[in-house]
Parts: C-alpha cells; sequence; structure tokens
C-alpha cells in the first residue's frame, strides 16, 4: 500500500470516529437534570386556649381545624389543664416562642399576666392574634404589646340581653345572685356588668349576691350551695358559662329547689338540653367555632402583610328553652 493508500485510510478512520469523539465531548457538557424545588414549609400556627374539658373549647378547636384544611397550614393546638393554669399557659407560650412558630391565636385565661410573654413572642418575629378573652390593653399599651387583633363578642351587651330577659315578667320583689366566671379575666367582668345593668333596671329585683366560680362546674355547684344557703328565696340566677349553670343546676335538683330561672353562656349542647328538660331559662351562643376560625384565619392574613381590623365583633344569640320548644 503506498503513501496515499495510507493517507486515505487514515483520513476515512478518523472521519469515522468523529460522531462517536463529538457524542463524548457533548455528554461531557451536556446540562444536568435540576433538582426538584423543595416544597415550601406550611406556616405553623397554635391555638393557645384555656383548657380542652369545656365544650366551648372543642368547639372553637373544631373551627381552628377547619381553617387549617381551608388554608393550608400546620395547626398546633395547645392547652393548658383547667381554665385556671395560667402559669401552664405561660409555660407553653414561651415555649412556642422558643419552637419558632410564625403566630399565636391566644385565648387567655388571664387579661394581665400573659401579657409578657406575648410581648416576647412578638419581638421574635410571632404574629400574636387574641381571641375570645381580651388582653388589657393598657397593660398591654406599657408593656409594648402592639398591633394584636381581637376577635370576640360583646359579652357585656350578650349578658345584658339575657338578664334582661330574665326580668322581664318579673312583677313583685325578687332576689337574684350572680356566679361569676375569673376575676382577673376581662370576659367574666364583662359578664358581670351587663348583668348588674340588668338587675339595677329592674326596680323589683334585688341582688343578694354575687360570687366566682373561675368558670369550674364543680366549683359553681359550692357557690351555689353557698348562695342558696344564705339567701333561700333567690328566683334569679345568672352564670357566665354554661358549665357553672350546669353545677349550680345540679346544686338546685339535689336540694329539691325549685322555681329558680336561670341563665347560663356558651349554649353547649348539654345547656340546651337542661332547657328542654325545664331546668336552664336561656343561654347565649357566642360562635366559639367561628373564633377559632377567625383567629386562624387573621393569622394567615397577618403573616401575609395584611392590616387587620384592632376589633372583630362576632354576633351572638340568644338561645331560650321557649325558643326551643318552638323549635327556634
Amino acid at each position: 500500500m503506498d503513501r496515499r493508500q495510507l493517507l486515505s485510510v487514515g483520513l476515512v478512520a478518523t472521519l469515522a470516529g468523529a460522531p462517536f469523539l463529538s457524542a463524548c465531548r457533548d455528554a461531557s457538557v451536556a446540562p444536568q437534570p435540576a433538582a426538584a424545588p423543595k416544597p415550601a414549609q406550611r406556616p405553623r400556627v397554635a391555638l393557645v386556649m384555656k383548657t380542652l374539658t369545656s365544650p366551648f373549647f372543642v368547639e372553637m378547636e373544631k373551627g381552628a381545624r377547619r381553617a387549617e384544611t381551608e388554608l393550608g397550614i400546620e395547626l398546633l393546638v395547645k392547652t393548658a389543664a383547667q381554665e385556671t393554669s395560667i402559669e401552664q399557659q405561660i409555660a407553653i407560650i414561651d415555649q412556642l416562642t422558643r419552637a419558632k412558630v410564625d403566630a399565636i391565636v391566644i385565648a387567655p385565661g388571664d387579661s394581665y399576666r400573659l401579657i409578657p410573654g406575648l410581648k416576647k413572642a412578638q419581638e421574635a418575629d410571632i404574629v400574636v392574634i387574641n381571641v375570645d378573652n381580651r388582653l388589657d390593653p393598657e397593660t398591654a399599651r406599657q408593656q409594648g404589646l402592639v398591633n394584636v387583633p381581637f376577635i370576640s363578642v360583646d359579652n357585656r351587651r350578650a349578658v345584658y340581653n339575657a338578664t334582661k330577659y330574665l326580668t322581664e315578667d318579673v312583677r313583685a320583689p325578687t332576689q337574684a345572685a350572680i356566679i361569676e366566671g375569673i376575676r382577673s379575666a376581662s370576659n367574666a367582668e364583662d359578664r358581670k356588668q351587663g348583668a348588674l345593668q340588668a338587675f339595677s333596671e329592674s326596680p323589683q329585683v334585688t341582688l343578694v349576691g354575687s360570687e366566682s366560680a373561675d368558670w369550674k362546674i364543680d366549683a359553681a355547684y359550692e357557690v351555689a350551695r353557698k348562695l342558696f344557703g344564705a339567701h333561700p328565696r333567690i328566683r334569679l340566677l345568672v352564670c357566665a358559662n354554661d358549665m357553672m349553670a350546669l353545677g349550680a343546676i345540679r346544686y338546685l335538683q339535689e336540694a329539691k329547689i325549685q322555681g329558680v330561672k336561670v341563665v347560663g353562656y356558651d349554649a353547649l349542647d348539654e345547656a340546651r338540653q337542661a332547657m328542654r328538660s325545664g331546668w336552664l331559662a336561656a343561654s347565649v351562643d357566642q360562635q366559639a367555632a367561628q373564633q377559632g376560625f377567625m383567629g386562624v384565619s387573621y393569622a394567615v392574613r397577618m403573616l401575609k402583610g395584611e392590616k387587620l381590623p384592632a376589633d372583630t365583633m362576632l354576633d351572638t344569640q340568644l338561645i331560650t328553652a321557649k325558643g326551643l320548644a318552638k323549635g327556634r
């Protein structure tokens, strides 16, 4: 084979190998598939309530769970053992602050003592929403806790209307009493003041006692025993929540005391049953589930930078034994 033939063969071989070399070069510089983006982390919103021993807060959690499903957030529900376990609520807020949740929706057991912990949460860039029981505005201002939307109802007006319902048929001198909630809670004070105002407008009614049972059914039983022991002619009794009304009713049943008109607050299923059986005259529906739903919804909206109203007041409804008897 002469020189020209050798060159020809070498050229053919070179050309034949060119696609392979080109392919190798292309493979070495070909772009790699992009890594799949990590899913965005869902906002973590904590609902801190007083307890789950009260059906009212069970309903509040249901509303918050509905918001969790609809809004795609992670809901953490934290509660104290009892409505009087304020130190436990304070500890829960501290734990959530250290866990760096995105928002805290607080139904405070006390209107004053939780403010310092919530201020620390806010300093850690955690959104704070207040539901049910109002944090004391002046104490909050003094300690620098600001821009905390409040969602609840007009407790004073609601109890005023319920108490007026009790007194509307009073035509003779009648003794009345009040069983209050926790005295350091704003909603308890508002409900007491609503009852006091309505009683004062009825000239035939004399208030003979007002005692706290700290929202508890067993404590209300003992308070009722004390009140009726001292004033057996009480015929009107306003209780600041249904649990206390049920405790008072249990005492009245065991003591076989008839003819006492009792008003509660929350319109729980157990209270409605007491109305149907003739032991409870009325109660107030304050939309517990809606308070929970809106609290979580407001937290999500604040995390998005929305400006929200300082106060959002939901409507209440007076539920009466007469209304239930008529199917309303």
